[in-house]
């Protein structure tokens, strides 16, 4: 079979943006420009509400329904940052808002191996597998974002994010199963304004933001933002002697708002955003005993050929990989968002294109000997959304009525290489081959693979007023999925000879062997399709003024997925056809709510109760050898997640306010009854039918095929997690400025939580809290200065372990930032 084209050309045609714009406005007059130009719709209250902190509990102004209105009326669990705090607390990325928002986890060993989950589902814990879907949706500016790799770039001239918790596929346009983070940004203004802002500190930080907006004539505004962030490395590579896991960011964003009339905004918004770090890596933890002989675990590796980590005290923070590491990281696109004001309701059309493009270097050996010397993956997707909706306000009814179209092909290119120490290394020792490095050195695959989605929704929403105090808000949403896939991975010698399952006469067959053991050639086309019905129910009551009860009760999905990385073989080395595809997942959601308000407003309680049942849960599995480290896909039979989430602000006067939010959240396997094995069951003889398994750790032992992990937490959920904080401030002046001087304190919890997809006792991470503090002086005229330290107490702490491969019993890890402190100066004007 001939491999198609593994390169897309990057083009957004001009004519799939100027699609909704002609619809939308074919039959519209174009008027004479008023005095002044008002908001279109929703907009007005949207602009008014970008301002507005998020501790200011009852004045926060969501969209979480694609409709303006205060958090305290959306029967929904959310939480809500609002822009200023986001700057003052240092969450500049999705990675640092999980310490403000405790249901919200994020993984990330590299930018395309990151993953955003709410309430511990959303995808599967491990590396990336294109040929499934988020779960949780990022949503900017109504722009459908489906790489979780944009979660890792700063946010840019952002006004407000709302992270919704629980289903939302009957109001959003790609299905969301696990919740939504809806991410507006400050949009055009009539009047001329701007800001600026500069950061330094410790390890070489610099940050600098800016954004500028105004008229450029009576109908026509702009905006343009811009950051860019650098920071030296948190550990330090013995090998280069060059610090790696460091920052390197740069985005622009422009926007171009046209109002040909009272009634219709026309907005343009083109942004590109770049990542060029020295990463990904990490650092020696520890070695735990694994059922292989204990001369192919790691120590007498090792000891073989006269390596030793160079430290064992992971915080330290040395390593001395010696394969190149790269994060080369852009991605960026256009928008065009036309909502055109038909009086009851708003019209709304938001078209767009994106790109991604991955560049990465990677040493998966994890040490620094050169047993797998290339690993890259680079990847490049093209994305193209279409989402038509309609949103109508009346007096007894409300509805949300639209259609979104999703078209994304990836292409991916996959190089992964051996090196000399590798025959010692992998070979088992009693062959005498693993005493010849040129049996694996060179050895070399090449992976090559495409990915066409596509999707089409129907999906709406109905508030009914039955009375001044109830609201039964029923919706549905109707999907199509369909998927094409193409793997193939052809092998290659040192000297460039291909690796056969079937070699032509004269061929080692014993060398030919020892290299199929680590790559193996094989090709796959998987291909699903598949339509789906989704259905939710929701009940409020306005039982006071200031207090509101729902409950909520979805059937939902998440689209079948395609295994993009490979899939196991039988007997004969054919590829297990039925493991190419996965299952849809089958999500009910259950939860109930209050949302209080006491004190004359000064206070708010929101509280949530959850319960979530997933059936077929895509789980990412792999068998630890070099060769499919990556993984593959498969259902586990049933998870569950369910807790309690409380969310509180106090804000007594305009000199303190404070805040707390908590979530217990109980995420486990119900059933799972063929995992993969956590390493100190794995690397032993696969038992026979009827034989019985070594107890955990037994070198040369006898390994499970498969375990039950039925009952076990799910990987990367803390049980508990908690945000809390206060800002107190005093009036003063500063060199002739009015203002207030401020003291803020942020802080964070979570408990311990399991880094491996089948919990081991060699990846479980310990609890940490962490805390930052801030000081300085805001003044009225916009200018502000302050001093800040983030994870103040220098907490010692991982974001995760990894199993090194080859179930040698090897420990990695990712240690958390350590102790960072610095300035900034902010002014607006």
């Amino acid at each position: 079979m001939t491999a198609p084209s593994i390169f897309t050309r990057r083009v957004a045609p001009a004519s799939f943006f100027t699609l909704s714009a002609v619809f939308l406005l074919s039959a519209a007059p174009v008027f004479a420009a008023p005095a002044s130009v008002a908001p279109v719709g929703d907009e007005a209250d949207e602009a008014a509400g970008q301002s507005v902190q998020a501790t200011q509990g009852n004045d926060i102004v969501v969209t979480a329904r694609r409709r303006a209105e205060t958090v305290q009326d959306v029967p929904v669990a959310i939480s809500v940052v609002g822009g200023d705090q986001i700057d003052n607390s240092g969450s500049f990325n999705v990675g640092r808002l999980q310490q403000l928002a405790p249901s919200l986890q994020f993984y990330s060993s590299n930018p395309r191996n990151s993953a955003v989950n709410i309430r511990g589902i959303g995808v599967p814990f491990g590396l990336t597998n294109d040929g499934i879907e988020q779960g949780v949706g990022i949503y900017v500016d109504d722009v459908y974002y489906s790489r979780v790799a944009s979660a890792t770039f700063d946010f840019l001239d952002v006004a407000q994010i709302e992270v919704l918790r629980g289903p939302q596929g009957t109001l959003y346009g790609k299905n969301t199963t696990a919740g939504a983070i809806n991410i507006r940004t400050n949009q055009p203004a009539f009047n001329f304004e701007g800001k600026a802002e500069l950061s330094i500190g410790n390890l070489d930080f610099k940050q600098a933001k800016a954004a500028i907006s105004g008229p450029l004539s009576d109908r026509l505004a702009a905006r343009i933002a811009i950051s860019a962030t650098s920071r030296r490395g948190t550990i330090r590579n013995v090998t280069t002697d060059r610090w790696i896991q460091s920052q390197d960011n740069i985005g622009v964003r422009g926007q171009l708002l046209w109002r040909p009339t009272d009634d219709i905004d026309v907005t343009l918004v083109g942004d590109w955003n770049r990542q060029d770090a020295e990463c990904c890596g990490s650092v020696f933890v520890r070695t735990g005993a694994t059922q292989r002989p204990l001369n192919r675990q790691f120590a007498a590796l090792a000891a073989a050929q006269g390596y030793a980590p160079i430290s064992d005290n992971p915080f330290d923070r040395r390593t001395d990989l010696d394969a190149n590491l790269n994060a080369g990281n852009e991605i960026g696109g256009l928008a065009l968002r036309v909502k055109w004001d038909l009086g009851p309701g708003t019209l709304t059309s938001v078209t767009a294109w994106r790109y991604w493009d991955w560049i990465p270097e990677n040493d998966r050996d994890f040490i620094g000997l050169p047993i797998v010397t290339k690993s890259q993956n680079p990847s490049q997707q093209n994305q193209y959304t279409q989402e038509l909706r309609y949103n109508y306000r009346g007096d007894r009814f409300d509805f949300v009525l639209g259609g979104f179209a999703f078209h994304q092909r990836i292409d991916t290119q996959g190089t992964e290489a051996h090196g000399p120490a590798s025959s010692r290394w992998t070979i088992n020792p009693s062959n005498p081959l693993s005493n010849d490095p040129s049996v694996l050195n060179g050895l070399t695959a090449r992976n090559t693979q495409y990915l066409k989605n596509t999707s089409l929704a129907l999906f709406g929403q109905l508030s009914w007023k039955v009375s001044d105090a109830l609201s039964i808000q029923p919706g549905i949403r109707i999907n199509y999925d369909k998927k094409d896939g193409f793997y193939r991975r052809l092998v290659f010698a040192g000297d460039g000879t291909p690796v056969l399952f079937n070699p032509p006469p004269g061929t080692n067959v014993a060398v030919n062997n020892a290299r199929l053991g680590v790559f193996a050639p094989q090709e796959i086309s998987p291909r699903f399709s598949d339509w789906n019905f989704s259905y939710d129910l929701t009940l409020s009551y306005r039982a006071a003024p200031e207090l509101l009860l729902y409950a909520t009760w979805a059937k939902t999905f998440k689209s079948g997925g395609i295994n993009q990385n490979g899939v196991p073989v039988d007997a004969n080395n054919n590829p297990i056809v039925a493991a190419g595809t996965v299952k849809p997942e089958s999500v009910g959601h259950y939860e109930v709510g209050v949302k209080a308000e006491f004190w004359e407003r000064r206070a708010t309680v929101n509280l949530a109760a959850f319960r979530t049942d997933i059936r077929d849960y895509q789980a990412n599995v792999n068998n630890g050898q070099f060769g499919v480290l990556r993984g593959y896909l498969a259902n586990a039979g049933k998870v569950r997640s369910q807790g309690i989430e409380a969310d509180f602000s106090l804000r007594p006067s305009e000199r303190f306010h404070a805040y707390g939010n908590a979530a217990y959240t109980d995420a486990k396997y119900v059933r799972f009854v063929d995992a993969p094995c956590p390493p100190e069951l794995s690397g032993g003889t696969i038992a026979r039918p009827g034989q019985a398994p070594s107890a955990p750790g037994t070198a040369g032992g006898i390994s499970p095929a498969n375990c039950d992990i039925s009952g076990q937490r799910l990987p990367g959920v803390s049980r508990w997690a908690f945000s809390y904080g206060a800002e107190a401030n005093l009036p003063g002046s500063l060199f002739g400025r009015d203002g207030e001087f401020y003291l803020g304190y942020d802080g964070s919890y979570r408990s311990g939580f399991s880094s491996n997809a089948s919990p081991s006792a060699y990846t479980s991470i310990d609890g940490y809290a962490l805390s930052n503090i801030r000081a300085g002086f805001r003044a009225d005229t916009g200018f502000e200065a302050f001093v800040w330290v983030r994870n103040a107490f220098d907490a010692r702490y991982f974001e995760q372990l990894f199993v090194g491969p080859g179930n040698t019993g090897l420990i990695t890890g990712l240690p958390g930032d350590p102790r960072t402190w610095g300035g900034t100066i902010k002014a607006r004007f």
